[in-house]
């Protein structure tokens, strides 16, 4: 089963695998060290830095010091809320409220509408830890109606974590729709959609915005969803249990002081810990209960959360806390990755974990009263010790709405559980920890001399205060709960077994001082030991199948940087190696698939484990395949490509190799001085840990592993977390005990075990210290040769640099380079006398590692850390011969990094000679000084050094821009020197900066022996100094060019070029590539100009408006009014363009990811399909008007241009400290001082240089360039539009306006601001006259503003017109499309094409342009063809060369040797910047500029690039009559049904203007017959498609603010009440741009047209003008369904605003053109005869019969009361006779 993991050396490799590489290199299996490899990060040789060893007794040490996360960075959210639609409720007032974290902002509140229309943006800024913000969670929620008063309702809300926005492509969701659920009733469904955009942005994340397209796609709801791709559409509610039975472990503490009070006092001794366990997920909180006084909990319940799935929620935040009555405190925390638990393949699994043990970390377990790593404890940060483990297990239930059970709430619930039994999470084997320290070195002195020891802790066992605790259950001591062993004195306890449990401490020791900087402990040949044993589930099949796979991936990273190496230094054959890798990953994972399936019926096996288990097999074998298909395909070609393809796998296996359900503890390494904790490290037990199959085993285990010790908690970070603490060599293994017999096999050999001493008969037990024999004397030689890319350490910008190296217990230095960046040390350091112990061999092939930092000398104080690096050097032994292959060693680059960012790279080599019986004479001798200015410096002797040739190094000195001041006084009179390998040049003096800051001498060389190998090159130095009075000078800025191969002149290939296409003639295929297509076919329109469609007039819609193109339509062809086009139409066109060229990139790139499986065999298929789709789109391109357009860069356009520096190349100057932040590796704005501008050429000098004729001397290689006198010129600066501003004001918008600074002049327009806009339409443009060199920044800034107090600055971007006027992409004027000469495409360059043409000819001395007949023109050996004919105002045609001529300035780039691509009329798109928020965009500005000199023709008129205004319109819309209204009123008397109905209606935005006809009282049908008009006049922008309104905002604004929105026709029908608010009936709202046709007939008309509206055929009514027909009304019933609740006649009429003043109408039934009177029931009485009628209708109608018999009743009724009345009466009478 043992396989060797690393290839053997040299002498194994017999090249039977051809993708070894070529000798040289295969000692140097690469390694880099660090996170991303992206290819330009890694400098030459730093992979190389710490060589693939073959013993396998050391493992490689990590280089970046600094923990990544816990340190706090700046980020930016940005929400805009666009609209929100379909919102569930009646007739009501939304607005909508965006919630993170704490801070909540509320967009205005829109009047009874259901889809509001908003567009606002919202900016919050936070400074925290990237954990802590991606696990804060973003809430849209949308509330009806508030007040002052009232809180509002809630309708609904979304929520997802900002981490998921973060991870999107681009930190963004662009334009998505958010669904609204509502919390407290689940069973309810969607609550409404709020459309926005929300974006993440750290610092340094540049995030492109995508191109505001037309809105047609976007409407399609269900299409773009708010979602992370691969979610589904359809969330269900799923219920998330998570079930807590118990911890462990808890550390001995209270944190509360009355406690030992308490204790004092009443003498209790209670455990002093109240724990209970608090979850957050997805914004809510559950709780367990407390468990009292407990340090070993038992809750035994679950936490029901219940949440949409999958969540957009990724984490669940488990923690322990102490209940107290003060306050809380966190004693631990663990995060639960709800994406390691759970898969959503097609055979994936819900999200599951346990139940299984999960480790908490923190701060140290010993208490005191003030934490102050109590941040650890909330889980920032890295946890410095173990703080308690808890059992838990999750299970996810997806909820069945349907069902009769279900509460509807999700509000968080607790419920109890069972009991779980002892071994559901596996069975609790002793395991066994033994380490020993063979050297401690680099210990800071600042910590002092007092005696050091070393704790080793592995979970509760081993530390001092807890003492070693046995688990229950265990022989011996079953019948008590816990037994604490004893203390004595020793540190060691007897165990039942006679075994020692443990010696977790090494003895202390005093420090002996290694130099001014560093102690060491002098552990000599005794190495002392630490040993513990300790009792763990045993579920190390986890760890194992972890192993494995990282095991593959390290060999594949490995491999990979060893690819890019070869890519980088240009070594042969990079393809072979990457062969060679993609070999070794699929043998690595067929051999995972046959180890990773054991033990499958262990004890505590979880359904987490089964499922990812399936999970890993498929994925890796996957990868397998993959990786082997991928194999074949390889080609040099393809080498890049398939390098990225294999950083997914690497990506994916690191990804597979995180194991969610913890077993063992991680192992902590603590440095105690004196009591006191120090320092520490932290172990991953899979690291260390055994198992007896190789493969399975840690990568550390057995082996010896050189640590370096960190500061804990927010004191690591920055400088106080980069200086080492201590480094130790340790030898760590970690087993089951019972498989301990091995487990001092990788130690170096040669010592004999020193154990206590016991009793005879007892077992034997490990030792607590080693005490080597063998011990071997070395030399060790450093050859240091330079550094380069240094940190800036002073605040001169140059640091005094030297370097001081480590080995062993030895340290030396080199000498001090003062100011400079790029030191050549070019040193041997000799560090005599080393001792190692343990057996020569193993010495040789693994020696310990070397650390080199290099440091700044201050003259005062202590030096500066710069950084540090790992080498390991080559050793020969006394019984080796020096010589090769191996010695000499070769310089290599080693790249040095300070935290965890780069810093520069050394060169150097190292060799470790022993030194046998004979002594040093044995040695290869040391050449003494060969220079005697230098001392006793040795050099770096000569086999060793780079062997030189003579280079010539042209430097072309143009001018100085921008510097700024040196210690308060103004530069005046500069100078450059150039500086390399300790030759150099000056410049000529600049005597008057302020007058002219340009050069007198242009070009100056100097002679140089520089490398023969070009990656050896130094640096080259610029450097500007200040010549002051009496000869002082001043350091200005300076700058090093780290690398010169771009200015490598070579000669020969360029002139193969020249002459090799000379003979044959090469005709230019205007066959238009794809993106030119509709270029062409303006030409032919031009040119034939009887290709005329016709087309029914009334298509002409005023500003050439683009159709919008629905899938019904057919293709509608349209003639384009030359007269009405202006600019606006050419951008817009452009702007679509853009929009869909992005459209298909995306297409392609998610085209191209899908063949990534499929043989893809080069770059060009892909190609090939690109194109196909192109056509594919065809029709739609014929469709689209045929307008000219200019090109619109979604970027800078000198991001397309290689920032102009075609020869003229600007070189920043930096003084001052480098920032200590982060990033130091991007360059700190606030260093830069200036910029040189000039160029370099440099060729090796030999005597056959040919010279052209036209050679100037002077000029060397630089000919042909302009001079570099000052020149007038006139800079013409266009600003159309700035997009997403940083609102600046409280009311979240700002009010900007522009602001333009070149040189002294500055314009502010600030009377021209716009107000309350954060994506204002400027449309303006300045003339600004500049001198160039003085004048050569541009400043285009906007501003806010104010009306009290100074203008804030939102943002601004600087261009460098300098470099673009002197281009050769001729960046002073963009190239038109086509050459007109009126129009809206009138050419507006001074100089026409033909000119043009003829310019670029002679000054590339090019043989042409030669214009031939039939429309052809020859330059140099090309021919191009296009038509001769132009047409003026008149519609006379001329002949004319300028489409000719125009034509070859756009193919430029194809001529020979001087071709390039010339800029187009184009727009490019600025990122606005703050200086306060480095790095973070603020907005964005659409511009371009154009320069004319002042001596050439002057250019005409400015283009009229003003917004285009709003047009009047005025739609009438005419209520004829309604029918099948719902009856919402009961009578009184007759309980009849009826409705008194009037119809509303208003366009959206202009509520204020809503219009009612009069009421149809009481229609008993529903119908109702109206004639009533309602006229509503708006402005309009057709290219928009949006009404304009301008409006205050409020009582209190100083000024109107103007509103985009689009055009959309609100109509709803309404019962009038007399006493109470009316009822709301029914509403339907059109787009008056795409809306249902109305129905012929109230029958045809169904509510289908509006639940089914995109089926429908749909109407514009800017093309239609007038349209008649029946609507329906609709309303939510109580189930959320659309019902029909009416229908309506109208007819809409729109006219524009001159048509509607020769035609006015009257409102209502008002003259002029009156409507007639409709035919209604008589009702004019009716209010006074309504109770007559109604009892009419009751007694004679509905009730006949009941009335009779009612009044036949009474009738007898009185009868019988008369009767008994007057009986008595008549009875008397009778008897008295009267």
């Amino acid at each position: 089963m043992k396989r060797s993991k690393h290839r053997g050396h040299k002498e194994d490799r017999n090249g039977d695998e051809p993708a070894i590489l070529e000798t040289e290199n295969l000692d140097r299996q690469g390694m880099f060290m660090g996170g991303g490899p992206d290819p330009d990060t890694i400098s030459l040789a730093s992979v190389t830095a710490v060589t693939t060893n073959v013993s396998n007794k050391r493992s490689k040490p990590d280089i970046k010091m600094e923990p990544s996360s816990g340190r706090p960075v700046d980020y930016q959210v940005s929400v805009t809320v666009i609209e929100a639609r379909q919102l569930i409720g009646l007739n009501m007032d939304p607005m909508v409220c965006v919630e993170i974290g704490e801070d909540k902002k509320y967009t205005s509140m829109k009047e009874s509408t259901n889809c509001p229309y908003y567009n606002e943006y919202f900016v919050f800024d936070f400074h925290v830890p990237p954990d802590v913000m991606f696990d804060k969670i973003l809430k849209l929620s949308v509330i009806h109606s508030k007040n002052l008063l009232r809180s509002g309702t809630l309708v609904g809300m979304f929520k997802l974590d900002v981490g998921t926005i973060y991870y999107q492509p681009e930190h963004q969701f662009y334009h998505k729709w958010a669904l609204l659920t509502d919390p407290d009733d689940i069973t309810a469904g969607c609550k409404g959609y709020v459309k926005c955009d929300i974006a993440v942005v750290a610092k340094g994340d540049n995030i492109k915005t995508p191109h505001k397209a037309n809105e047609q796609d976007e409407d399609d709801i269900e299409g773009n969803l708010l979602i992370p791709e691969g979610v589904p559409a359809e969330r269900q509610w799923a219920r998330y249990y998570l079930k807590i039975y118990r911890a462990e472990g808890l550390p001995r503490m209270n944190t509360s002081i009355m406690a030992n009070v308490k204790k004092a006092f009443i003498g209790e001794n209670k455990d002093l810990v109240d724990p209970y366990v608090q979850v957050l997920f997805a914004g809510q909180k559950g709780k367990t209960s407390v468990q009292k006084s407990c340090y070993e909990p038992i809750w035994n319940e679950q936490i029901v959360f219940t949440e949409m799935f999958p969540p957009l929620c990724k984490r669940m935040k488990i923690q322990i806390r102490d209940s107290d009555k003060v306050n809380d405190v966190a004693i631990g925390t663990h995060f639960l990755d709800l994406r390691t638990i759970s898969n959503d393949g097609d055979k994936g699994f819900l999200p599951t974990l346990g139940p299984a043990w999960v480790n908490m970390y923190g701060s140290t377990r010993t208490y005191s009263l003030m934490d102050e790593y109590q941040e650890l404890n909330e889980g920032q940060g890295e946890g410095v010790s173990f703080r308690a483990r808890l059992l838990v297990s999750l299970g996810v239930e997806i909820l069945d709405p349907s069902s009769p059970d279900i509460t509807s709430s999700t509000d968080v619930q607790l419920e109890g559980v069972p009991n779980i039994s002892e071994t559901a999470t596996g069975k609790v084997e002793e395991f066994f920890l033994f380490g020993s320290f063979l050297e401690a070195t680099m210990i800071d002195r600042k910590i002092g001399d007092k005696p050091i020891n070393f704790e080793v802790t592995i979970g509760y066992y081993g530390n001092e205060i807890d003492g070693v605790a046995k688990p229950k259950g265990k022989k011996g001591n079953s019948d008590e709960e816990e037994t604490e062993l004893i203390h004595n004195s020793s540190d060691e306890e007897m165990d039942n077994d006679g075994d020692l449990t443990s010696v977790a401490t090494t003895p202390p020791m005093k420090p002996v001082i290694t130099d001014r900087n560093y102690f060491h402990l002098p552990y000599f040949e005794r190495k002392p030991c630490i040993y513990i044993k300790s009792w763990w589930q045993d579920q190390r099949r986890r760890l194992f199948n972890a192993n494995i796979i990282d095991n593959i991936a390290d060999q594949l990273e490995d491999g990979l940087n060893d690819v890019q190496e070869i890519i980088k230094t240009e070594k042969a054959y990079p393809e072979r190696r990457l062969r060679g890798v993609l070999e070794e990953l699929s043998q690595g994972c067929s051999q995972f698939l046959s180890l990773a399936n054991q033990d499958q019926n262990q004890a505590g096996r979880t359904k987490l484990d089964r499922e990812r288990l399936k999970l890993c097999m498929s994925e890796v074998e996957n990868i397998g395949q993959q990786a082997k298909a991928m194999r074949s395909q390889v080609k040099k070609s393809t080498v890049r490509d398939k390098l990225k393809l294999a950083q997914n796998f690497l990506s994916k296996l690191r990804f597979l190799a995180n194991e969610p359900q913890h077993s063992v503890p991680d192992v902590f390494i603590w440095m105690i001085c004196n009591g006191k904790r120090i320092a520490y490290a932290r172990v991953p037990s899979k690291d260390i840990l055994f198992s007896s199959i190789d493969e399975e085993q840690g990568k550390d285990c057995g082996k010896v592993k050189t640590i370096f010790l960190r500061i804990p908690g927010k004191k690591g970070f920055g400088p106080a977390g980069w200086t080492v603490q201590s480094k130790i060599e340790i030898y760590l293994w970690l087993g089951l005990n019972r498989q301990r017999k091995d487990y001092l096999s990788g130690l170096p050999n040669g010592f004999e075990e020193n154990k206590l001493s016991r009793g005879p008969g007892l077992p034997c037990s490990p030792p607590i210290s080693l005490t080597y024999m063998m011990k071997q004397i070395f030399q060790l030689r450093v050859h240091m040769y330079q550094a380069r890319s240094l940190f800036a350490a002073d605040s001169t910008g140059l640091s005094d640099p030297f370097a001081r190296v480590f080995f062993s217990t030895q340290t030396q230095v080199t000498e001090i380079l003062a100011e400079t960046l790029c030191p050549t040390w070019d040193q041997l350091l000799v560090l005599e006398n080393v001792e190692l112990f343990g057996e020569a061999t193993e010495l040789r092939d693994d020696p310990p590692i070397i650390v080199i930092e290099i440091y700044d000398q201050d003259t005062v104080g202590k030096a500066d850390f710069m950084g540090r690096t790992f080498a390991k050097p080559v050793v020969k032994m006394a019984d080796e011969h020096y010589g090769p292959p191996r010695f000499p060693p070769q310089l290599e680059y080693y790249q040095i990094y300070r935290g965890n960012c780069t810093a520069g790279e050394m060169l150097a080599a190292f060799e470790l000679l022993q030194i046998g019986p004979n002594g040093k004479a044995d040695l290869p001798p040391i050449d003494g000084p060969t220079d005697m200015d230098r001392g006793p410096i040795l050099p770096v002797p000569l086999g060793i050094r780079p062997v030189l040739s003579k280079y010539r190094i042209e430097v072309l000195f143009w001018g100085l821009r921008d510097l700024k001041r040196v210690n308060l006084a103004q530069v005046d009179r500069p100078r450059v020197d150039i500086e390399c390998a300790g030759k150099g040049i000056q410049s000529a003096l600049i005597s008057n900066y302020k007058k002219n800051p340009n050069f007198s001498t242009l070009v100056k060389w100097f002679e140089v022996d520089l490398p023969e190998n070009e990656l050896l090159h130094p640096p080259l130095n610029i450097r500007v100094v200040d010549c002051r009075a009496f000869g002082r000078y001043t350091l200005v800025g300076s700058n090093a060019v780290t690398t010169l191969r771009k200015f490598i002149y070579r000669g020969a290939d360029k002139q193969a070029n020249n002459y090799t296409t000379t003979e044959e003639i090469i005709v230019v295929n205007m066959e238009p590539d794809p993106a030119c297509k509709k270029m062409e076919t303006v030409v032919k329109l031009d040119s034939c100009s009887d290709a005329v469609v016709k087309v029914e007039d009334d298509d002409k819609d005023g500003k050439g408006k683009k159709k919008k193109r629905k899938k019904g339509d057919e293709a509608e062809e349209e003639e384009l009014d030359e007269s009405m086009l202006d600019w606006w139409s050419k951008y817009f066109v452009s702007i679509e363009t853009l929009t869909e060229a992005l459209k298909a990139q995306e297409a392609a790139l998610s085209d191209s990811e899908d063949k990534e499986d499929a043989d893809i065999t080069d770059g060009g298929t892909k190609r090939g399909k690109g194109k196909k789709k192109r056509q594919v789109l065809d029709p739609f391109e014929k469709k689209k008007p045929k307008l000219d357009e200019l090109k619109v860069y979604p970027k800078e356009l000198e991001g397309e241009f290689d920032s102009f520096e075609d020869w003229l190349h600007s070189f920043n100057l930096f003084r001052g400290k480098g920032g200590d932040d982060d990033d130091q590796n991007v360059t700190d704005e606030d260093r830069i001082v200036g910029k040189f501008k000039g160029s370099l050429c440099m060729y090796k000098v030999s005597d056959d240089t040919q010279r052209d004729m036209s050679f100037d001397s002077n000029m060397g290689m630089f000919q042909n360039i302009p001079h570099n006198d000052p020149i007038n010129i006139l800079v013409r600066i266009y600003v159309i539009r700035a997009t997403d501003l940083h609102p600046a004001d409280i009311n979240g918008k700002a009010d900007p306006y522009i602001a333009i600074r070149l040189g002294k002049t500055e314009i502010k327009d600030k009377e021209n601001y716009i107000s309350k806009q954060l994506n204002p339409l400027f449309g303006k443009s300045f003339d600004v006259e500049a001198t160039f060199p003085m004048d050569s920044t541009l400043a285009v800034s906007i501003y806010d503003w104010d009306l009290v107090g100074t203008d804030d600055l939102i943002g601004e971007t600087k261009l460098d017109l300098e470099n673009r006027f002197y281009s050769k992409h001729r960046a002073t004027c963009g190239i038109t499309r086509n050459y007109a000469i009126h129009g809206y495409n009138v050419w507006r360059d001074p100089m026409k094409p033909t000119q043009i043409l003829a310019k670029l000819c002679k000054e590339g001395k090019l043989d042409g342009p030669h214009y031939g007949p039939g429309g052809r023109v020859k330059v140099e050996n090309r021919v191009f063809m296009a038509p001769t004919e132009i047409e003026d105002e008149n519609g006379l045609k001329k002949q004319t060369d300028e489409h000719l001529a125009l034509t070859v300035l756009k193919h430029w780039e194809e001529i020979p040797r001087v071709g390039c691509k010339l800029v187009p009329e184009h727009v490019e798109t600025r990122p606005l910047l703050h200086p306060d928020k480095p790095g973070i965009e603020q907005g964005r500005i659409e511009m371009w500029v154009d320069m004319f000199p002042k001596d050439m023709t002057a250019p005409g008129p400015a283009l009229d690039i003003s917004p285009r205004k709003p047009k009047k319109f005025e739609l009438r819309v005419i209520i004829w009559n309604t029918d099948e209204v719902v009856l919402e009123d009961d009578d009184i008397f007759t309980g009849e049904k009826s409705s008194d109905i009037f119809v509303r209606g208003w366009l959206k935005g202009q509520q204020e203007d809503k219009q009612d006809t009069d009421v149809h009282y009481h229609s008993i049908t529903g119908e109702g017959n109206f004639n009533w008009r309602f006229v509503y006049p708006f402005d309009y922008l057709m290219a928009e498609e949006k009404i304009v309104i301008s409006k205050k905002e409020s009582m209190f604004a100083w000024d109107e603010t103007e509103y985009k929105i689009p055009i959309r026709l609100n109509l709803q029908v309404w019962d009038a009440d007399h006493f109470s608010a009316d009822d709301f009936l029914g509403a339907i709202e059109l787009d008056l741009n795409r809306f249902p046709r109305g129905a012929k007939t109230p029958k045809q008309c169904s509510i289908e047209m509006v639940t089914n509206e995109s089926e429908m055929p749909t109407v514009s009514i800017f093309k239609q003008k007038r349209i008649k027909g029946w609507w329906p009304f609709v309303a939510r019933n109580e189930d959320d369904e659309f019902e029909l609740t009416g229908k309506v006649e109208a007819e809409l009429h729109l006219l524009t605003g001159e048509e509607a003043e020769k035609s006015p109408v009257g409102e209502g039934r008002n003259e002029p053109d009156p409507l007639e009177k409709p035919n209604r029931p008589d009702i004019a009485l009716l209010w006074f005869l309504i109770p007559f009628k109604a009892a009419k209708h009751l007694l004679c109608d509905q009730y006949r019969w009941l009335t009779i018999k009612i009044v036949t009743a009474l009738l007898l009724l009185a009868i019988l009361g008369l009767f008994l009345y007057n009986m008595p009466g008549y009875m008397v009478k009778k008897m008295l006779g009267a």
